[in-house]
């Protein structure tokens, strides 16, 4: 296994780490030799894991290229969610008034380095810390309240802040960990039995309209499965479920993943869980995952500051630019004139250090496969808005809302085959969740677009050919990994 120790500054790091090589956040984004390096594992020492940051994406595109990253964007996001901290850490409530038993105040600091802290006494609980948050360097922060000790915060640290006289000990908690003394992961408990859908009825765009959300209510009930609407301010409920079933557009920064999180953190069942939602809602890391399994898509750069001139030079105008956590159209420009390019391009980077830029491949419609369970559900095509290049036009938005293409539904057996497999294997790679996969097809070439959590499923669109056996199979899906879960409870007791 190749140790890489990403920081912002290789400089600001000695040369103290065995067996490891020290390389720069920007260097491990854009430098060609990584995408394509095997048996890697990533330590991400950046500064910042700002959503969207240098940090960020270092951990996000490692994952991507199958370099195991420390810690997962995943760890990041729940390191900021306070609700999963105090979700995931009051099973250690007992661990944290043993540890902290002697101590006198009402404040503790507690570093933690590759699941170690100085103090012997503290290891234990820091090992339980870093096997439920594990990312390199953490900082706990606890809190004397009501005659007991509570964590209050627990946040991941750079290189940069830590003090001078830890500096050895955490190198050599670093090579201890390196050599291969690291805790296990602490497996989720499983819980109850019901559904609850999470659905927003003023949402502009769901994925699903209330006629289809009515359809899943009642294939629930023919399947005897109790489903219950939720809204933002369910997530205290999340534990009387068995299941949650996202029906409101997903995003990271949002409380769908907020949801999906402390779901699957309670044991949940979840459509969609948050691995797929991190991966399907980032256009960089599908962009890298593709191509690193070469599936074929149209011809990409992943744009950064200093590549800019790149774009012309190797996709040619017009080009297709896009914000990473584009949805429904919106975040997605095409660029016509050289003039326009860098502009635009700078715009974009001012909320993202990557973007990615497409050869422009016009269509008159493009695919969509619904897959579910590694199975082809249902066939679209989606036609082009009238007289523009997307399948949504929001640049001529009425009283009525925004300008729609025709859609129209196929049997999958009616579909070309190349168009299936593509779809399939594309899914496939992000997880066995509910995904919509966007492909175009060109001379008989099927190319991806992207794959989509969360897909759309309208009645009399998606379900014009099933009808309502559609919505049955993904609602035996989750029923069926409900009932294996709590099988699974009763064999593990």
């Amino acid at each position: 296994m190749r140790h890489l120790v990403v920081v912002d500054s290789p400089a600001a790091l000695p040369d103290a780490l065995p067996d490891v090589e020290i390389v720069a956040a920007r260097e491990y984004l854009a430098d060609p030799r990584f995408p394509g390096l095997r048996g890697a594992r990533v330590y991400n020492l950046c500064a910042s894991y700002r959503y969207q940051a240098t940090g960020y994406y270092v951990s996000l595109l490692a994952a991507a290229r199958g370099h195991r990253p420390l810690p997962s964007v995943a760890t990041m996001l729940d390191l900021k969610s306070p609700h999963v901290v105090r979700l995931l850490s009051g099973e250690l409530q007992g661990q944290i008034s043993r540890s902290l038993k002697s101590i006198r105040g009402d404040h503790f600091v507690l570093s933690i380095y590759f699941g170690r802290n100085l103090a012997a006494r503290h290891d234990t609980l820091s090992r339980a810390l870093f096997k439920l948050f594990p990312a390199p360097l953490l900082r706990a922060e606890f809190t004397w309240v009501e005659n007991e000790w509570m964590l209050k915060r627990l946040a991941p640290i750079g290189f940069a802040d830590v003090p001078e006289s830890h500096r050895e000990f955490m190198h050599g908690a670093a090579g201890r960990y390196f050599a291969g003394e690291r805790p296990r992961s602490i497996q989720t408990k499983k819980t109850r039995f019901d559904l609850a859908m999470l659905a927003n009825p003023t949402e502009a765009h769901p994925p699903s309209d209330e006629r289809a959300l009515q359809r899943f209510e009642r294939a629930a009930a023919e399947l005897d499965f109790y489903v219950e609407r939720i809204g933002p301010d369910d997530i205290g409920r999340l534990a009387e479920f068995d299941a949650l079933f996202i029906r409101e557009t997903t995003a990271v920064n949002h409380h769908t993943f907020r949801f999906a999180r402390k779901a699957a953190a309670e044991g949940l069942v979840v459509i969609d869980d948050p691995d797929s939602i991190l991966k399907c809602t980032n256009k960089v890391y599908l962009a890298e995952l593709l191509a690193r399994h070469n599936v074929p898509a149209p011809k990409t750069v992943l744009v950064h500051r200093d590549n800019i001139d790149e774009i012309e030079k190797q996709l040619g105008l017009p080009v297709v630019l896009k914000q990473p956590d584009s949805a429904f159209s919106v975040g997605v420009v095409k660029v016509l004139e050289a003039a326009e390019l860098k502009p635009t391009v700078r715009k974009l980077l001012k909320s993202s250090e990557l973007i990615v830029a497409q050869e422009f491949l016009p269509t008159a419609f493009d695919w969509r496969v619904g897959v579910m369970d590694g199975r082809p559900l249902f066939v679209c095509r989606y036609h082009m808005a009238r007289g523009h290049w997307q399948i949504i036009n929001h640049g001529d938005v009425k009283a009525a809302g925004a300008d729609e293409g025709n859609v129209d539904t196929l049997a999958v057996g009616e579909a070309p085959d190349a168009v299936i497999r593509t779809a399939v294997k594309a899914a496939g790679l992000i997880g066995n969740g509910l995904y919509g996969v966007d492909l175009k097809e060109i001379d008989g070439k099927v190319m991806v677009i992207e794959v989509n959590d969360n897909p759309s499923i309208d009645a009399g669109i998606e379900d014009d050919v099933l009808k309502g056996a559609l919505y049955r199979e993904i609602i035996g899906v989750i029923l069926k990994r409900v009932e294996a879960s709590k099988q699974g409870d009763v064999a593990g007791r």
